[in-house]
């Protein structure tokens, strides 16, 4: 089986609204990947499959069978297979899987993997439900204005349940983030503005959106999409000799986990009901990154790239990734540990509450964040010395969830 590299890549500057630039999704898509191309120095031609991690673009936009782009912006590449993938927040992540699969099988050698979502063309309530298409419609979150929060919600109220809950953590984990994103020139968050306080539960600078869910913990609506190229060893080593680097040097994907569970949060909740963990699933995913890797365990990594789509979602990854005991996730906000100079920095790029979540986009955005880390290029949100990051990517309530571990070296 082939190992996978991670040639070079790109990603969109999250910052910008592109229906307000009188743009559509493929010119979101032509732009990041020729930027990917131009970062791995490949000649267009040398690609030999593609792979769209998407969403939604056929609610927000009108679009579906990306796939056929690929032609458009490199026309050498007609006749080259495509597909798209969905998994909600975690199609980019599937997406990766999908060509790594394709190298390791020995299929093709140099795959385009491109994560794509244009989300701010459309009203907020519009936005909310489109997005609500991951959970079972008519079966859950029927009477809330927005889904996502309501049900994110609900984690927030097993945690506090299960193990207490404290808002002053999730404000912390909030603070990180955006504090993270200023130094990300990608992030869309980086200029805004933070009045003192409104890291709180106070109810007019951090205003409740549902239950416990507050206006700050909640990621953004984000147009964006990243792009990488995954090569197979033998190209790696190509690569590697044409530039005068050793193939150590490239980034390589060590290890990997994908699992997934049922559709409803309430029967994800009801299988883990008495046990510390509140998604078993989802720690058996980075369970199964680390030992591909042969990783002991995650504090023995660089760094986590992780899923914030709300607060909780993070806090809910420290202790399901084995950073903590199970329900004493506060001890890493505590004590410093996730901070961008603590001794395990967690969403070093701001993460999807700082840096932004075009949802499709985002399991791709994570991998090419964590392969810049390893190899020096993550200018001022770069971590000291990293070798080894992983990454945590789900879809819908944890239904999907994928885990990458990215390292360079043997």
């Amino acid at each position: 089986m082939s190992a996978v590299y991670l040639l070079g890549g790109a990603q969109t500057d999250f910052a910008r609204n592109w229906s307000r630039e009188g743009l559509d999704i493929y010119a979101m898509f032509r732009e990041v990947m020729e930027a990917a191309v131009s970062d791995a120095a490949i000649d267009p031609a040398r690609i030999e499959v593609g792979h769209v991690g998407n969403f939604v673009a056929d609610l927000f936009c009108g679009q579906g069978l990306m796939g056929g782009f690929f032609a458009h912006v490199f026309p050498e590449l007609n006749g080259i297979p495509t597909s798209r993938h969905e998994a909600a927040c975690a199609s980019g992540s599937i997406a990766m899987l999908s060509a790594m699969r394709d190298i390791e099988a020995g299929h093709y050698d140099v795959a385009c993997v491109l994560g794509i979502e244009l989300m701010r063309n459309v009203d907020g309530k519009t936005g909310a439900e489109h997005l609500g298409a991951a959970v079972w419609q008519g079966e859950e979150a029927t009477d809330c204005d927005y889904p996502w929060p309501f049900l994110f919600d609900r984690i927030s109220e097993e945690y506090e349940k299960r193990h207490g809950l404290q808002h002053e953590h999730l404000a912390r984990i909030a603070e990180i983030n955006f504090g993270n994103a200023r130094r990300n020139p990608h992030a869309q968050s980086r200029d805004w503005q933070f009045p003192p306080g409104c890291f709180s539960d106070d109810d007019k600078l951090n205003p409740v959106i549902e239950g416990r869910v507050r206006k700050l913990d909640c990621g953004q609506i984000t147009d964006g999409a990243a792009c990488v190229i995954l090569v197979s060893e033998r190209l790696a080593r190509e690569h590697a000799q044409k530039n005068g680097v050793t193939l150590a040097d490239i980034p390589r994907i060590k290890g990997w986990g994908h699992r997934s569970a049922p559709l409803l949060l309430e029967q994800k909740l009801a299988l883990s009901e008495g046990q510390p963990l509140l998604f078993p699933h989802a720690a058996n995913t980075i369970t199964d990154a680390l030992r591909r890797a042969d990783v002991p365990k995650i504090s023995e990594l660089n760094g986590l790239e992780t899923h914030d789509c709300f607060t909780i979602t993070e806090y809910m990854a420290l202790d399901h990734c084995g950073l903590t005991a199970p329900g004493e996730s506060w001890k890493a906000v505590e004590e410093g540990t996730i901070a961008a100079d603590g001794s395990f920095p967690v969403n070093a790029s701001g993460g999807l509450i700082g840096l932004g979540h075009p949802v499709g986009a985002t399991g791709v955005r994570m991998a090419l964040d964590c392969a810049r880390q390893v190899t020096g290029k993550a200018g001022a949100a770069q971590i000291a010395d990293a070798e080894n990051m992983i990454t945590f990517n789900l879809g819908g309530s944890t239904t999907t969830c994928v885990s990458l571990l990215l390292g360079v070296g043997d």
